[in-house]
């Protein structure tokens, strides 16, 4: 058997944290041969239903789960993680502004991101899911001196496999056959799917789907605001596609990135595309499995360019928002 994975994921008695972690136990994350030791980190409150989680793993005699720990101590969470999964915050309430979510947990991220420097593996590398991720990432990466700015992402993932799917559903094909799907900037609201890189079965899809209008207005409304629908429906947020798209998320940053595609993760900016030094935005890349790489040369429309302009200012104004929590 190979030397265990150590993972230590936060939040790991909520949905999303639920739904993952019989998948990375079973071998989605990092193949069917590697061994896996979970570490599970919860606040104090979520403890008792973390108990609960562990039966359930345990219960499941999976062969590739070597190790469970459960803490809610973040020094102990991430001694010796070779990854984590920062998947805990707070969702935002009624009457609560954006500045005050961020707040909220910005304090959180700083101790996860000064944890993280102090107890983790050499080789550690970071996906923040927890919202608002970007500006999360951003905040933990600059309270984590020692770890490099390439070892953390923030995911959009998500929003890119919708955006696929609703390019696959509108052109009557799979969306395994839609490629180069981009996600710029913030993973809110103002994100921007640039469709007009995407590709259906190597074509373009503004070639595929001649619609124009579709993909200006419905589709990116859709895909900004697919989140919200599936609360109105459900009741609950998104977590199963969320658990989905961070496994790939980690895949595709691991695994080798075919010529004919790129994926979408928030990273930290090196200016490319006019994005501010040290943002924390959605870019495409592309990795060779040691380095993710940002996809360079893309030529973008003033159309895309304005809405691209509009997500990297709303990152700008969180980063602003929480610059007292950014170590100088």
């Amino acid at each position: 058997m190979k030397k265990p994975i150590t993972v230590s994921i936060t939040g790991a008695a909520g949905q999303i944290g639920y739904s993952i972690l019989p998948r990375i136990a079973s071998g989605a994350l990092f193949g069917p041969d590697q061994p896996v030791a979970l570490r599970l980190i919860e606040i104090e409150a979520g403890m008792k239903p973390l108990e609960g989680v562990v039966m359930e793993l345990q219960d499941a005699a999976l062969p590739l789960l070597e190790s469970i720990e459960t803490t809610s101590d973040l020094n102990h969470g991430f001694a010796g993680a070779n990854w984590a999964l920062l998947i805990g915050s707070v969702p935002r309430k009624a009457g609560m502004e954006r500045k005050d979510l961020l707040g909220i947990n910005g304090k959180i991220f700083v101790g996860q991101g000064a944890a993280i420097a102090k107890n983790a593996a050499a080789d550690i590398r970071v996906l923040v899911v927890g919202n608002p991720a970007n500006t999360n990432c951003l905040i933990a990466m600059n309270n984590a001196p020692g770890v490099p700015a390439d070892r953390w992402h923030a995911m959009t993932r998500l929003d890119e496999d919708r955006a696929r799917s609703l390019i696959g559903q509108k052109a009557g094909h799979h969306a395994r056959d839609v490629k180069k799907m981009t996600i710029w900037g913030n993973h809110s609201s103002t994100l921007y799917p640039d469709f007009e890189h995407a590709t259906i079965n190597g074509h373009e899809a503004t070639e595929t789907i001649q619609d124009r209008t579709w993909f200006e207005t419905d589709f990116i409304q859709q895909v900004q605001q697919r989140g919200v629908a599936i609360i109105a429906a459900r009741g609950l947020s998104s977590a199963l596609s969320a658990a989905n798209a961070a496994i790939e998320t980690v895949r595709s940053i691991c695994e080798l990135t075919p010529a004919d595609n790129w994926h979408s993760v928030g990273i930290c900016s090196d200016g490319s595309y006019g994005v501010d030094l040290g943002l924390v935005s959605s870019f495409p890349t592309r990795s060779d499995t040691k380095e993710l790489s940002i996809i360079e040369g893309l030529t973008t429309s003033p159309f895309a360019q304005a809405k691209i302009d509009l997500t990297i200012q709303e990152l700008r104004e969180e980063k602003a928002m929480v610059a007292d929590l950014l170590r100088p």
